[in-house]
């Protein structure tokens, strides 16, 4: 693989050793592109570079990532992944719903964090596990597993195949208003990801 076909990657962080560290994690498999140390620079620096995925941290002076999530989303169709210590299910939806594509702790390993990276660039939601199930948990009803309609044309577009920005197009929807329908299928099917929803959707009858 050369250089130019190399995903680009920007680190949004306000401590340098984590921004250091995290390229000298990942500098062998991806480009990165650029660094940026608050939410407004990250801003900027997402739209001088134009990267592929956007590394998030939340908590920052200058800016917090959410805002820059939400802004970055309105003007680019790059992925951003939440890369931090922070699990409240505040923040994780704060989040999701501006349009982070993941939310992953800072202790996930290289390979796990690789493979996020990789995912989001093919229009997956990628979470911890600690995190998917704090969503489940959130999420679930604790009477109705029923689904609503919109809920069942998403779901079955997921087992179509289709990426959630496919979805969006189908349905005349917004791809975080996709991601927000799926967290929701995920709560009340008692599942972390499509693969299981779309197997537990039919198995029960849903689909």
């Amino acid at each position: 693989m050369t250089a130019e076909q190399r995903t680009r990657v920007l680190i949004v962080d306000d401590h340098p050793v984590v921004r250091e560290g995290l390229r000298g994690m990942l500098e062998a498999d991806v480009e990165v592109v650029g660094e940026a140390a608050s939410g407004d620079e990250a801003v900027v620096r997402a739209r001088e570079l134009e990267p592929d995925v956007i590394l998030m941290d939340l908590r920052m002076p200058g800016g917090d990532g959410v805002d820059a999530i939400a802004r970055i989303m309105k003007n680019q169709h790059t992925r951003v992944i939440v890369l931090t210590t922070y699990e409240t299910d505040h923040d994780i939806v704060r989040a999701v719903e501006a349009g982070a594509a993941g939310y992953l702790l800072k202790d996930t390993s290289r390979p796990d964090l690789l493979r996020a990276i990789h995912g989001a660039l093919r229009g997956e939601t990628v979470l911890s596990p600690s995190v998917a199930t704090k969503l489940v948990t959130r999420m679930r009803a604790p009477a109705a597993e029923s689904l609503t309609p919109r809920e069942t044309e998403v779901l079955a577009l997921v087992a179509r195949g289709l990426t959630n920005a496919e979805i969006g197009q189908e349905l005349f929807i917004s791809e975080t208003t996709v991601k927000t329908h799926l967290l929701r299928v995920f709560g009340k099917l008692g599942v972390s990801d499509r693969t299981a929803a779309v197997t537990t959707a039919m198995n029960r009858g849903l689909l």
